[in-house]
């Protein structure tokens, strides 16, 4: 069965993209920590960032710095954190989180509540420069 990133990118499953390639795909996270919040994963379903063969982890890296770049040009931040866990979707995935303290990267506070409007702006102005 496919994991729920993948019938995301297949379009099966709506979401709001702010970067593609033929190997990756980045859209914002429908729960995040922080405006702009972003996901980015591989096309193909591996469960475990650390099991992808070192090449596509190293495409995979950089395409996730194209993104945390456009994400720093378009939501006001000092910086943008990266965090892989994994657990929750076996899928691999990495977060990119605008920082503007420690605090912004805490996945366990309450979850930002934006409108669908403020998520088709971010992706919007993230894409804009990815």
């Amino acid at each position: 069965m496919a994991t729920i990133f993948s019938r995301i990118i297949a379009g099966e499953i709506p979401c709001y993209k702010v970067a593609e390639d033929d190997r990756f795909f980045a859209f914002l996270d429908i729960n995040p920590v922080a405006k702009g919040h972003t996901l980015v994963v591989p096309k193909i379903e591996e469960d475990y960032l650390f099991n992808l063969d070192d090449v596509t982890l190293q495409a995979y890296i950089l395409f996730a710095k194209k993104v945390a770049k456009a994400i720093e040009k378009a939501v006001p931040c000092k910086r943008v954190g990266v965090a892989v866990i994994g657990l929750d979707v076996p899928h691999a995935h990495i977060h990119l989180v605008p920082l503007n303290s420690e605090a912004d990267i805490n996945f366990a506070k309450e979850k930002l509540k934006l409108s669908p409007e403020e998520m088709k702006s971010l992706a919007y102005n993230i894409s804009f420069f990815a």
